[in-house]
């Protein structure tokens, strides 16, 4: 995670509500839902469905950038240790939880009834849990129609990008990101990245083992493992290490920076849903047909 979302003291809680009362409140389905999961806050904000409060929202809106988050969401604070007293005051009917913040179910529900998802296990890939808690979110909030509309139009759209693709069939992808300018994180086939890539027809480039989505830290020197797939540099980008890489004699000896096949993408949620899913898809796919056309 980068960057930092402050809890509100409690007399900043109380003006944040009162505020928010003031506007229409935020409501899916007919109930005060909250969230304290990513995955299950942009679900719930394509499927038109915004939470009254959810956490950390300056960075959701700058790492996984859609869906956009309405005004009247409370930011409940961070991921990992969220403003209880906030969420109290947010009156949720139902809190939507996933695995993650298994430890903090017993306090959760001391505030709201909670249903938890599983979507990112070891080894286990996601996307068809990601599947299951659209269509489950959808039953529970009366929007079943909407998620199946949801989950259409995604399947849609991966068949439509994997046909723009065929020219580039045979080639590997390997989705990092950069910890710093020596060291990267990986993302096997148990990620959503990798996922996304088996589903567009094209291969992953790293064939080692993962561990809840990705592998890290991996040494720069692995690189040269995989000297004929495209690099897809996934945000953030740690302050400085691109300059400190543009004067490494042996990242400029890459082939794949020789050859120009360096994508660097937009930022994405890495647990993310199907939103961060088909965000992935489609900024790969316009980056490789973008890096395909100026290799000519």
């Amino acid at each position: 995670m980068t960057g930092f979302t402050a809890h509100p003291t409690r007399r900043t809680a109380l003006g944040l509500i009162a505020a928010a009362g003031c506007a229409r409140p935020a409501r899916a389905g007919g109930l005060r839902v909250a969230t304290v999961d990513w995955s299950v806050l942009e679900t719930l904000l394509a499927l038109g469905l915004p939470p009254v409060a959810a956490p950390e929202l300056r960075q959701f809106r700058e790492v996984a950038v859609e869906p956009a988050v309405p005004a009247q969401v409370t930011d409940l604070g961070l991921r990992g240790s969220v403003n209880f007293e906030l969420l109290l005051l947010s009156r949720p009917d139902l809190i939507l939880s996933s695995s993650f913040y298994a430890g903090s179910e017993p306090r959760l529900r001391r505030i709201a009834p909670v249903e938890s998802f599983s979507v990112y296990a070891p080894g286990r890939p996601p996307y068809e849990p990601a599947l299951a808690m659209t269509r489950r979110i959808g039953e529970r909030l009366g929007a079943a129609a909407a998620a199946e509309r949801y989950v259409a139009e995604t399947e849609a759209e991966f068949a439509a990008l994997r046909d723009r693709l065929k020219p580039l069939a045979t080639r590997s992808v390997i989705p990092i990101n950069l910890g710093d300018a020596r060291h990267f994180r990986v993302f096997g086939d148990d990620s959503m990245f990798g996922e996304v890539l088996r589903r567009l027809g094209l291969a992953n480039a790293w064939t080692d083992h993962t561990s809840y989505s990705a592998t890290a830290p991996i040494g720069l020197e692995a690189l040269a493992q995989v000297p004929q797939a495209e690099i897809a540099l996934i945000p953030p980008v740690p302050p400085g290490a691109m300059e400190t890489l543009a004067r490494s004699a042996f990242w400029n000896a890459l082939p794949n920076l020789r050859e120009g096949r360096l994508l660097r993408i937009g930022s994405i949620n890495p647990y993310g849903g199907l939103p961060a899913a088909r965000r992935f898809a489609r900024l790969l796919t316009e980056g490789l047909l973008a890096a395909e056309a100026a290799r000519g």
